[in-house]
């Protein structure tokens, strides 16, 4: 079992994004043509026909938004894959169901963030390895929340806040 919460995309959140993406771009909604699309809405991979949308989105200008934080310049947009429809969210995780999207060898980044917004670096993780970057993140008082990337592309995975 998952030692830490991985967090999917907020319902307003993807409401908002279902509309016009943290872009200002309208979602444009498409049949997955084979699957396999990480779906940050709830955390599994598409299967092929599933109506998706890729939006731009914003992970800490959002959470920011809520704590009265201000990022500045680590306000990032990149893309993910969403339902282009509600879908209910991630479903509860079995024991020892490891993290979304998560294979072995994948490289992943593990950025740690302070409750003003502001970055206190990152780790590159080779998968699995994921509770002990957390466990890592966590262990400095100043980090408030982790985001989990992939290397390849840079997209948003999903986050954990402090335990």
């Amino acid at each position: 079992m998952n030692r830490y919460l991985p967090r999917a995309v907020e319902p307003a959140a993807l409401a908002a994004l279902r509309d016009t993406d943290d872009a200002g771009r309208p979602c444009v909604p498409y049949a997955a043509p084979e699957g396999g699309e990480p779906l940050r809405c709830c955390l599994r991979a598409a299967r092929a026909g599933e109506s998706i949308a890729l939006v731009s989105y914003a992970p800490l200008r959002r959470w920011a938004a809520a704590e009265g934080a201000a990022p500045g310049a680590y306000d990032e947009v990149g893309p993910v894959f969403v339902h282009a429809r509600e879908c209910g969210g991630p479903a509860a995780a079995g024991p020892g169901g490891g993290y979304p999207f998560e294979r072995a060898g994948a490289l992943r980044t593990v950025r740690r963030y302070s409750a003003e917004g502001r970055i206190l670096g990152g780790r590159l993780v080779e998968l699995p390895g994921l509770d002990e970057a957390f466990a890592e993140a966590f262990a400095e008082p100043d980090v408030a929340l982790v985001h989990v990337r992939a290397v390849e592309y840079g997209c948003f995975h999903f986050e954990v806040r402090r335990p």
